[in-house]
Parts: C-alpha cells; sequence; structure tokens
C-alpha cells in the first residue's frame, strides 16, 4: 500500500495514467499493464514524492525549483507527458483538468519554505 495521501497520491494516479496510454502504445502488451521498464518508473516516481520537500503544497513538476529525478528518468517522464498530455483530455478528462489547475500553483523555492515554516510558531 502506498504511504502518499492527498494531493501527492492523486499526482502519482495521473503519472500512472499517463504511463499507462504511453506505454500501450510504445511497448509489448503485457498482461500485468504497463511492461517491467514502466512499472519500474512508476516505483521509482512513487519514491521520489514521497520524499518531496514541498509535501502536499507540491506544484507540477515542470514548474518546480528542485529536481527529484535523475536525468534519465526525468526525461523518460518527460516523453511520456508529451505523449500523454493530449490523449488525457480523452481519457482521463477530469486528472487533466485537474492537473492543469495545479500548474498554477506557486513554486517557492525550498529555502524560502524553510524560512518560513521558522517564521511560523506552529
Amino acid at each position: 500500500m502506498s504511504p502518499l495521501t492527498g494531493r501527492l497520491k492523486r499526482e502519482h494516479a495521473t503519472l500512472e495514467r499517463m504511463t499507462e496510454i504511453y506505454c500501450a502504445h510504445h511497448h509489448q502488451p503485457h498482461a500485468a499493464g504497463m511492461c517491467p521498464s514502466c512499472t519500474e518508473l512508476m516505483s521509482y516516481s512513487e519514491k521520489r514524492l514521497e520524499k518531496c520537500p514541498y509535501g502536499q503544497d507540491k506544484p507540477t513538476c515542470a514548474r518546480c525549483p528542485v529536481h527529484c529525478y535523475k536525468k534519465l528518468q526525468r526525461e523518460q517522464v518527460q516523453a511520456i507527458m508529451r505523449f500523454s498530455g493530449p490523449r488525457m483530455t480523452l481519457r482521463h478528462p477530469l486528472r487533466a483538468l485537474q492537473h492543469v489547475f495545479d500548474r498554477f500553483r506557486p513554486a517557492p523555492h525550498p529555502l524560502e519554505l524553510r524560512k518560513q515554516r521558522k517564521a511560523s510558531p506552529d
């Protein structure tokens, strides 16, 4: 079971739907759904989301000043998003719309977030 909750869980599910679209078109069909390579990438993305410094306030990856993924995985995800993004509006319109709205989230640098957290006496 995934330890992700809220927005992070939704973002990971959106990336999984995009990867399923990409994998079905570019790789050999598998009984389990995605090929082993794509399944491994989704496992990697889940681990990276768990460690996101923004937590539930995470901006979309395209707007984020922190690069959580290694170069190879970042390139793979970018290719998946370029291919699947336009197709998401037909296959998963609500997820696509939520992702569009998430683009408008502010993306302050993590150092600014740290200063804000230290300043607020919670």
